[in-house]
């Protein structure tokens, strides 16, 4: 079934404005201030000051996480190292949930955290994907964490055996302060099927490396094969912006200025970045699917290649398997010479809690969910990049699980050039991706034109920019 064309509704602009008036930092603000008695922490620069927890000291904490809402894959993985987290503190309780009430293909987790604040009954710490940092940062009462536990902690935590990857370090990062330690995420991967791209009359052992030549390898399998040629999963409101960001940067863009000041995915890199994916559709290579389409297509043997995050890459290779196909990875394609900008997906773990006990717990929480034991469990089991990549080189750690599983070596080298998803400043964050997404796919499935699309959505969301 085939993903629906966009339907009708009222200008942009007028939705646009009309969420704007909905302004909640007044609400939030008093929620966060009225959630307890206790201070929010030190001054910034300061040490931190929230007490170490007596052995004895009994502490229960909620942990949201979204990596709850999949019985599949992600769930076992997390309650596993909920239940190894308790063995080691067993003080401190922790009950995990999935984001409350979040349906569908909703990816607005925050949103979720934000209901419990208003009220009055936040999670203690939560997993915060890096969109939402700002909002997080600024309007959700997000506790900066070298105030609570002092700078030296946070940047200790950091490092030990196996230090997390430079480039991750400071994605957790407001205006030099960290508000989420980077947790879970990864880059764009073209995932590509051996069997069909072999019987296609293509050589596996030299897949796509730009945008040109997945056309070309796209329609070989289209016309020798009958099945479909690749889908782009970073061109829909339902997939997010987080991918769409790094096809845009390797076209030589961004979808927001470097000063944050003002939007630019209408300019001429992304202009290009979406006529590139237009002409795929047009090309009859690119099916109109949703997301769980396109996964069931690819993982079914029915596709050839798909642009993806590695966190799929578990569920790839049960289809693989099951379906008698062989799966490989390699690097996000280019725009001819132009260097591949890789953008991440993904969360940091922020505390919300204003107790100190609780958030001394959440301290303790987000150091084990961040540490050698916890990634090799995440890596090796769900398919994240290890960001403390020196796991891969231990025969102790990731070493022997890298070997056997070369697909994770595309994601490692691109992390290595990685930058940040930008999160759009303002409360509005989420309406102005959703504007932007919108937009592209407008242009990609519907035969709108770019240049026109993109730039009357980029003038409307700008209506709802914050004042700088």
């Amino acid at each position: 079934m085939a993903r629906s064309r966009l339907p009708r509704s009222r200008p942009l602009r007028a939705t646009l404005r009309a969420t704007a008036g909905l302004t909640l930092v007044a609400a939030l603000a008093t929620a966060c201030a009225t959630s307890s008695s206790a201070p929010a922490g030190t001054a910034a620069g300061t040490s931190g000051t929230i007490p170490e927890l007596s052995p004895d000291q009994k502490v229960s904490i909620v942990f949201e996480s979204y990596n709850l809402t999949s019985t599949g894959t992600w769930k076992p993985v997390i309650d596993g190292l909920l239940a190894d987290f308790h063995a080691a503190h067993p003080n401190i309780t922790v009950k995990g949930q999935p984001p409350q009430g979040v349906t569908g293909t909703s990816t607005d987790y925050v949103s979720s955290v934000k209901n419990q604040i208003l009220a009055g009954n936040p999670p203690d710490v939560a997993q915060i994907t890096f969109n939402a940092l700002r909002f997080a940062a600024g309007s959700l009462g997000a506790q900066p964490l070298d105030t609570l536990v002092g700078r030296d902690a946070v940047q200790a935590n950091f490092g030990g055996d196996h230090p997390f990857a430079p480039t991750a370090r400071t994605l957790g990062d407001v205006d030099g302060r960290t508000y989420a330690v980077p947790y879970v995420f990864s880059t764009p991967i073209l995932w590509f099927n051996r069997t069909l791209f072999a019987r296609a009359g293509l050589d596996p052992a030299n897949p796509p490396k730009t945008w040109a030549e997945v056309r070309t390898a796209a329609l070989a399998i289209k016309q020798r094969t009958g099945t479909d040629g690749i889908v782009v999963d970073c061109l829909t409101k339902a997939a997010g912006d987080w991918c769409f960001q790094s096809i845009v940067r390797s076209a030589g863009g961004r979808v927001l200025s470097a000063d944050g000041s003002r939007l630019s995915f209408a300019d001429a890199p992304a202009v290009e970045a979406v006529s590139m994916a237009a002409d795929l559709v047009r090309s009859g290579v690119m099916p109109n699917l949703d997301q769980q389409q396109a996964f069931k297509a690819f993982s079914s043997g029915q596709l050839g290649m798909i642009l993806e995050t590695s966190a799929l890459q578990g569920q790839f290779m049960t289809g693989a398997k099951a379906n008698g196909w062989e799966l490989d990875a390699t690097s996000e394609p280019s725009f001819g010479s132009k260097p591949v900008v890789p953008t991440n997906s993904g969360s940091g773990l922020a505390v919300f809690s204003r107790d100190p006990a609780k958030q001394r717990a959440a301290w303790e929480l987000i150091k084990f969910l961040t540490s050698d034991h916890a990634y090799t469990q995440i890596s090796s089991r769900i398919g994240y990049l290890p960001l403390r990549t020196g796991l891969v080189d231990d025969p102790n750690g990731l070493q022997g699980w890298a070997k056997a599983n070369p697909l994770i070596r595309p994601n490692l080298d691109q992390l290595t050039r990685l930058q940040p998803w930008e999160s759009f400043p303002g409360d509005n964050y989420l309406q102005i991706g959703d504007a932007m997404m919108t937009a592209v796919e407008g242009a990609v499935f519907s035969g709108k034109d770019p240049a026109s699309t993109l730039a009357d959505a980029q003038k409307q969301a700008a209506t709802i920019m914050p004042a700088r």
